[in-house]
Protein backbone atom coordinates (compact mmCIF):
# COMPACT_ATOMS: atom_id res chain seq x y z
CA UNK A 1 0.00 0.00 0.00
CA UNK A 2 1.59 3.43 -1.09
CA UNK A 3 1.60 6.00 1.55
CA UNK A 4 -1.03 8.39 -0.16
CA UNK A 5 -3.62 5.54 0.69
CA UNK A 6 -2.38 4.67 3.77
CA UNK A 7 -2.95 8.38 5.22
CA UNK A 8 -6.19 8.40 4.00
CA UNK A 9 -7.09 5.79 6.87
CA UNK A 10 -6.34 8.27 9.43
CA UNK A 11 -5.39 12.23 9.46
CA UNK A 12 -2.14 12.46 11.50
CA UNK A 13 -2.46 14.83 14.45
CA UNK A 14 0.56 15.66 13.72
CA UNK A 15 0.16 16.84 9.86
CA UNK A 16 -1.95 20.19 8.60
CA UNK A 17 -4.52 20.92 6.13
CA UNK A 18 -1.87 21.74 4.11
CA UNK A 19 -0.57 18.60 3.65
CA UNK A 20 -3.07 16.50 2.84
CA UNK A 21 -3.98 19.24 -0.08
CA UNK A 22 -0.46 18.09 -1.55
CA UNK A 23 -1.30 14.54 -1.24
CA UNK A 24 -4.76 14.46 -2.62
CA UNK A 25 -3.39 16.48 -5.36
CA UNK A 26 -0.96 14.13 -6.05
CA UNK A 27 2.01 16.28 -5.09
CA UNK A 28 5.71 14.04 -4.06
CA UNK A 29 5.11 13.41 -0.72
CA UNK A 30 8.85 14.50 -0.29
CA UNK A 31 7.74 17.58 -0.80
CA UNK A 32 5.13 18.09 1.69
CA UNK A 33 7.34 16.56 4.43
CA UNK A 34 10.62 19.22 3.44
CA UNK A 35 8.12 21.92 3.58
CA UNK A 36 7.14 20.58 7.31
CA UNK A 37 10.74 19.82 8.26
CA UNK A 38 9.82 16.26 9.04
CA UNK A 39 12.49 13.13 9.12
CA UNK A 40 10.40 10.01 7.38
CA UNK A 41 11.75 6.60 8.96
CA UNK A 42 10.42 3.06 7.16
CA UNK A 43 11.83 -0.10 9.20
CA UNK A 44 10.97 -2.31 6.06
CA UNK A 45 10.16 -6.10 6.97
CA UNK A 46 12.99 -8.08 5.45
CA UNK A 47 12.03 -11.06 7.23
CA UNK A 48 14.17 -10.87 10.40
CA UNK A 49 17.58 -9.40 8.36
CA UNK A 50 17.62 -5.44 8.36
CA UNK A 51 16.60 -2.43 6.10
CA UNK A 52 16.08 0.78 7.26
CA UNK A 53 15.30 3.77 5.08
CA UNK A 54 15.78 7.50 6.83
CA UNK A 55 14.35 10.48 4.66
CA UNK A 56 15.61 13.80 5.68
CA UNK A 57 13.63 16.83 4.95
CA UNK A 58 16.44 18.20 3.16
CA UNK A 59 15.30 15.24 0.13
CA UNK A 60 18.61 12.81 0.84
CA UNK A 61 18.44 9.44 1.68
CA UNK A 62 20.00 7.03 3.58
CA UNK A 63 19.36 3.13 3.97
CA UNK A 64 20.86 0.77 6.45
CA UNK A 65 21.47 -2.56 5.31
CA UNK A 66 19.97 -4.15 1.95
CA UNK A 67 18.25 -7.47 3.63
CA UNK A 68 18.58 -10.88 1.94
CA UNK A 69 19.56 -12.51 -1.55
CA UNK A 70 17.23 -14.77 -3.33
CA UNK A 71 13.27 -15.20 -2.52
CA UNK A 72 12.46 -13.23 -6.57
CA UNK A 73 14.36 -10.09 -5.11
CA UNK A 74 11.11 -10.29 -2.33
CA UNK A 75 14.04 -7.50 0.00
CA UNK A 76 14.90 -5.25 -2.96
CA UNK A 77 11.55 -4.75 -3.98
CA UNK A 78 10.41 -4.18 -0.61
CA UNK A 79 12.95 -1.53 0.00
CA UNK A 80 12.24 0.18 -3.44
CA UNK A 81 8.15 0.25 -2.57
CA UNK A 82 9.28 1.97 0.81
CA UNK A 83 11.69 4.57 -1.64
CA UNK A 84 8.82 5.01 -4.31
CA UNK A 85 6.53 5.21 -1.28
CA UNK A 86 8.63 7.92 0.23
CA UNK A 87 8.70 10.02 -3.33
CA UNK A 88 12.58 8.63 -3.44
CA UNK A 89 14.02 8.36 -7.52
CA UNK A 90 17.49 7.22 -5.74
CA UNK A 91 18.84 6.16 -2.79
CA UNK A 92 21.71 8.92 -2.21
CA UNK A 93 23.51 6.25 1.04
CA UNK A 94 23.49 2.54 1.25
CA UNK A 95 25.23 2.19 4.65
CA UNK A 96 26.02 -1.40 5.03
CA UNK A 97 26.64 -2.58 9.17
CA UNK A 98 28.56 -5.79 8.27
CA UNK A 99 28.56 -8.63 5.58
CA UNK A 100 26.20 -11.50 7.06
CA UNK A 101 23.77 -12.34 4.36
CA UNK A 102 21.02 -10.88 5.69
CA UNK A 103 22.37 -7.11 6.12
CA UNK A 104 24.82 -7.43 2.76
CA UNK A 105 22.97 -10.39 0.57
CA UNK A 106 20.68 -8.38 -1.04
CA UNK A 107 22.86 -5.34 -2.45
CA UNK A 108 23.08 -6.79 -5.92
CA UNK A 109 19.24 -7.11 -6.33
CA UNK A 110 19.00 -3.58 -4.63
CA UNK A 111 20.95 -2.13 -7.18
CA UNK A 112 18.70 -3.16 -9.92
CA UNK A 113 15.86 -1.90 -8.55
CA UNK A 114 16.88 1.11 -7.88
CA UNK A 115 19.79 3.94 -7.90
CA UNK A 116 22.50 4.35 -5.26
CA UNK A 117 24.76 7.18 -5.01
CA UNK A 118 27.38 5.74 -2.46
CA UNK A 119 28.02 2.98 -0.29
CA UNK A 120 29.34 3.14 3.31
CA UNK A 121 30.69 0.41 5.28
CA UNK A 122 33.68 -0.57 8.23
CA UNK A 123 36.44 -1.48 5.68
CA UNK A 124 37.07 -5.16 4.61
CA UNK A 125 35.52 -8.16 5.66
CA UNK A 126 37.41 -9.87 8.52
CA UNK A 127 35.23 -12.99 8.93
CA UNK A 128 36.42 -15.97 6.96
CA UNK A 129 35.01 -18.92 8.41
CA UNK A 130 33.76 -20.94 4.66
CA UNK A 131 30.61 -19.66 3.71
CA UNK A 132 29.14 -17.31 6.15
CA UNK A 133 30.53 -14.15 4.36
CA UNK A 134 32.81 -15.05 1.40
CA UNK A 135 30.08 -14.85 -1.34
CA UNK A 136 28.25 -11.52 -0.09
CA UNK A 137 31.70 -9.00 0.50
CA UNK A 138 32.55 -11.10 -3.10
CA UNK A 139 29.49 -9.46 -4.87
CA UNK A 140 29.84 -6.52 -2.70
CA UNK A 141 32.84 -5.67 -3.96
CA UNK A 142 32.08 -6.12 -7.51
CA UNK A 143 29.28 -3.47 -6.97
CA UNK A 144 31.73 -1.49 -6.38
CA UNK A 145 34.37 -2.15 -9.13
CA UNK A 146 31.60 -1.36 -11.41
CA UNK A 147 32.60 1.77 -10.57
CA UNK A 148 29.05 3.46 -10.72
CA UNK A 149 28.66 4.51 -7.33
CA UNK A 150 30.82 6.07 -4.69
CA UNK A 151 32.82 4.41 -1.75
CA UNK A 152 33.31 5.85 2.11
CA UNK A 153 34.61 3.81 5.12
CA UNK A 154 33.78 5.61 8.42
CA UNK A 155 35.80 5.19 11.45
CA UNK A 156 34.20 6.18 15.27
CA UNK A 157 33.47 9.74 14.97
CA UNK A 158 33.57 9.92 11.28
CA UNK A 159 29.93 12.27 10.55
CA UNK A 160 27.90 10.94 6.98
CA UNK A 161 27.73 13.91 5.10
CA UNK A 162 24.15 13.86 4.42
CA UNK A 163 21.71 16.77 4.77
CA UNK A 164 18.69 17.33 7.20
CA UNK A 165 20.13 15.36 10.00
CA UNK A 166 23.31 14.55 11.68
CA UNK A 167 24.56 10.75 11.44
CA UNK A 168 27.84 10.15 13.36
CA UNK A 169 29.45 6.59 13.17
CA UNK A 170 29.74 5.48 16.77
CA UNK A 171 31.30 2.14 16.00
CA UNK A 172 33.00 0.49 12.84
CA UNK A 173 35.47 -2.25 12.72
CA UNK A 174 35.59 -3.27 16.18
CA UNK A 175 36.31 0.22 17.53
CA UNK A 176 33.79 2.47 19.17
CA UNK A 177 34.28 5.98 20.32
CA UNK A 178 36.26 7.54 22.94
CA UNK A 179 34.44 10.86 23.62
CA UNK A 180 31.26 11.61 25.20
CA UNK A 181 28.35 13.25 22.79
CA UNK A 182 26.52 15.97 24.38
CA UNK A 183 24.31 14.90 27.09
CA UNK A 184 26.69 11.64 28.11
CA UNK A 185 29.52 11.35 30.42
CA UNK A 186 27.98 10.34 33.45
CA UNK A 187 29.15 7.47 34.97
CA UNK A 188 27.21 4.16 34.21
CA UNK A 189 25.81 2.32 37.27
CA UNK A 190 24.58 -0.58 34.76
CA UNK A 191 27.92 -1.68 34.67
CA UNK A 192 28.56 -3.07 37.83
CA UNK A 193 26.53 -5.90 37.57
CA UNK A 194 27.57 -6.44 33.89
CA UNK A 195 28.22 -10.65 33.37
CA UNK A 196 31.02 -11.41 31.73
CA UNK A 197 31.70 -12.49 28.09
CA UNK A 198 33.86 -13.58 25.42
CA UNK A 199 34.90 -11.69 22.74
CA UNK A 200 32.80 -12.27 19.27
CA UNK A 201 35.38 -12.08 16.70
CA UNK A 202 33.01 -12.67 13.73
CA UNK A 203 31.45 -9.88 11.89
CA UNK A 204 28.64 -8.78 14.33
CA UNK A 205 31.25 -7.38 16.56
CA UNK A 206 32.68 -4.93 14.05
CA UNK A 207 29.17 -3.38 12.89
CA UNK A 208 28.79 0.05 11.52
CA UNK A 209 26.81 1.52 14.25
CA UNK A 210 25.45 4.91 14.19
CA UNK A 211 23.82 7.60 16.11
CA UNK A 212 21.22 10.28 14.02
CA UNK A 213 20.69 13.56 15.75
CA UNK A 214 17.51 15.01 14.11
CA UNK A 215 16.35 18.65 16.27
CA UNK A 216 15.81 17.17 19.69
CA UNK A 217 15.70 13.46 19.06
CA UNK A 218 18.23 11.24 19.64
CA UNK A 219 18.08 7.99 17.14
CA UNK A 220 20.66 4.81 17.62
CA UNK A 221 21.04 2.09 15.46
CA UNK A 222 24.24 -0.14 16.34
CA UNK A 223 23.44 -2.71 13.42
CA UNK A 224 24.35 -6.07 14.97
CA UNK A 225 26.93 -5.22 17.50
CA UNK A 226 27.69 -7.54 20.30
CA UNK A 227 27.90 -7.42 24.23
CA UNK A 228 31.71 -7.60 24.31
CA UNK A 229 31.55 -4.03 22.63
CA UNK A 230 28.54 -3.04 24.06
CA UNK A 231 30.77 -3.15 27.50
CA UNK A 232 33.70 -1.51 25.69
CA UNK A 233 31.24 1.23 24.55
CA UNK A 234 28.86 1.90 27.56
CA UNK A 235 31.40 1.38 30.37
CA UNK A 236 32.65 2.92 32.54
CA UNK A 237 30.93 5.48 31.45
CA UNK A 238 27.86 5.87 29.29
CA UNK A 239 29.02 8.46 26.21
CA UNK A 240 25.35 8.63 24.37
CA UNK A 241 23.34 9.77 27.61
CA UNK A 242 19.62 9.18 27.15
CA UNK A 243 18.39 8.01 23.19
CA UNK A 244 14.63 8.72 21.75
CA UNK A 245 14.76 6.11 19.58
CA UNK A 246 16.39 2.13 19.67
CA UNK A 247 16.90 0.36 16.89
CA UNK A 248 16.84 -2.97 18.98
CA UNK A 249 20.82 -4.34 18.03
CA UNK A 250 20.98 -7.53 16.51
CA UNK A 251 17.07 -8.09 15.63
CA UNK A 252 17.02 -8.93 19.40
CA UNK A 253 19.19 -11.83 19.65
CA UNK A 254 20.78 -12.77 23.24
CA UNK A 255 23.91 -12.15 21.93
CA UNK A 256 23.35 -7.82 22.15
CA UNK A 257 21.25 -5.60 23.72
CA UNK A 258 22.89 -6.33 27.49
CA UNK A 259 21.29 -3.99 30.53
CA UNK A 260 24.59 -1.85 30.20
CA UNK A 261 23.57 -0.62 26.97
CA UNK A 262 19.59 -0.49 27.25
CA UNK A 263 19.26 0.45 30.91
CA UNK A 264 21.41 3.28 30.27
CA UNK A 265 20.64 5.03 27.77
CA UNK A 266 16.93 4.94 28.73
CA UNK A 267 14.88 4.45 25.38
CA UNK A 268 11.37 6.09 25.21
CA UNK A 269 10.80 3.79 22.40
CA UNK A 270 12.30 0.93 20.68
CA UNK A 271 11.89 -0.81 17.33
CA UNK A 272 12.99 -4.12 17.48
CA UNK A 273 13.30 -6.11 13.59
CA UNK A 274 13.17 -9.38 14.31
CA UNK A 275 11.48 -12.28 12.34
CA UNK A 276 9.01 -15.03 13.39
CA UNK A 277 12.03 -17.44 14.25
CA UNK A 278 15.02 -15.01 14.22
CA UNK A 279 15.93 -12.54 16.78
CA UNK A 280 12.88 -11.73 19.06
CA UNK A 281 14.58 -13.71 22.16
CA UNK A 282 12.62 -13.92 25.25
CA UNK A 283 15.53 -12.53 27.17
CA UNK A 284 15.86 -9.37 24.86
CA UNK A 285 12.30 -9.04 24.90
CA UNK A 286 12.23 -8.54 28.86
CA UNK A 287 15.44 -6.25 28.70
CA UNK A 288 13.84 -3.72 26.50
CA UNK A 289 10.27 -3.59 27.80
CA UNK A 290 11.90 -3.69 31.40
CA UNK A 291 14.30 -0.42 30.03
CA UNK A 292 13.94 2.44 32.56
CA UNK A 293 11.17 4.90 30.63
CA UNK A 294 10.05 2.99 27.52
CA UNK A 295 6.82 4.05 26.45
CA UNK A 296 6.91 1.23 23.85
CA UNK A 297 8.49 -1.59 21.92
CA UNK A 298 7.22 -1.93 18.68
CA UNK A 299 8.02 -5.45 16.86
CA UNK A 300 7.93 -6.19 12.81
CA UNK A 301 7.37 -9.83 14.06
CA UNK A 302 5.51 -11.56 16.68
CA UNK A 303 8.47 -13.94 17.96
CA UNK A 304 7.53 -17.67 18.20
CA UNK A 305 10.37 -18.15 21.16
CA UNK A 306 8.76 -14.73 23.02
CA UNK A 307 4.97 -16.38 22.62
CA UNK A 308 2.02 -14.93 24.57
CA UNK A 309 3.51 -13.95 27.51
CA UNK A 310 6.87 -11.83 26.17
CA UNK A 311 5.75 -10.45 22.72
CA UNK A 312 4.02 -6.92 22.97
CA UNK A 313 0.15 -6.79 22.26
CA UNK A 314 -0.80 -7.32 19.13
CA UNK A 315 -1.37 -3.47 18.16
CA UNK A 316 2.57 -2.48 18.23
CA UNK A 317 3.72 -5.98 16.12
CA UNK A 318 3.69 -5.11 12.27
CA UNK A 319 3.42 -8.92 11.48
CA UNK A 320 1.83 -11.15 14.19
CA UNK A 321 1.39 -15.01 13.62
CA UNK A 322 0.67 -16.63 10.22
CA UNK A 323 1.99 -16.02 6.48
CA UNK A 324 3.73 -12.66 6.49
CA UNK A 325 2.34 -10.57 4.56
CA UNK A 326 5.29 -7.65 4.44
CA UNK A 327 3.95 -5.09 6.85
CA UNK A 328 6.50 -2.20 7.98
CA UNK A 329 6.43 0.65 10.37
CA UNK A 330 7.19 3.96 9.63
CA UNK A 331 7.91 6.78 11.76
CA UNK A 332 7.51 10.91 10.91
CA UNK A 333 9.33 12.97 13.18
CA UNK A 334 9.11 16.65 14.22
CA UNK A 335 12.67 18.35 14.78
CA UNK A 336 10.97 19.60 18.10
CA UNK A 337 11.31 16.49 19.63
CA UNK A 338 7.48 15.17 18.29
CA UNK A 339 6.78 12.16 16.37
CA UNK A 340 4.59 9.59 15.10
CA UNK A 341 4.64 5.59 14.28
CA UNK A 342 2.27 4.00 11.92
CA UNK A 343 2.00 -0.14 11.84
CA UNK A 344 1.06 -0.48 7.71
CA UNK A 345 -1.28 -3.20 8.65
CA UNK A 346 -3.10 -1.87 11.59
CA UNK A 347 -3.59 1.47 9.97
CA UNK A 348 -3.13 3.27 12.90
CA UNK A 349 -0.71 5.62 14.32
CA UNK A 350 0.66 6.39 17.78
CA UNK A 351 1.74 9.62 18.86
CA UNK A 352 4.40 10.79 21.41
CA UNK A 353 4.83 14.14 22.56
CA UNK A 354 8.18 16.33 22.48
CA UNK A 355 10.03 16.29 25.62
Amino acid sequence: MTLRRTMQHRLWASLSLALFAAVALGINPLTAWAARGELQIYFIDVEGGQSTLFVSPAGQSLLVDTGWPGFDGRDAKRIAAAAKDAGLSKIDYVLITHYHVDHAGGISQLVAQIPVGTFVDHGPNFETNPGVTETDYENYQQTLAAGRYKHLTLRPGDVLPISGMKVTAISSNGDVIDHPFPGGGESNPYCKNAAPVVEDKTENSRSLGILINFGKLKILDLGDLTRDREFKLMCPVNPLGKIDILVVSHHGSDLSSSPELVDAIHPRVAIMDNGAKKGGSTSVLDTVRQSPGLETLWQLHFSEEGGDSHNVSTEYIANPQGPDAGNYLMLTASPHGSFTIFNSRTKQTKDYAAK
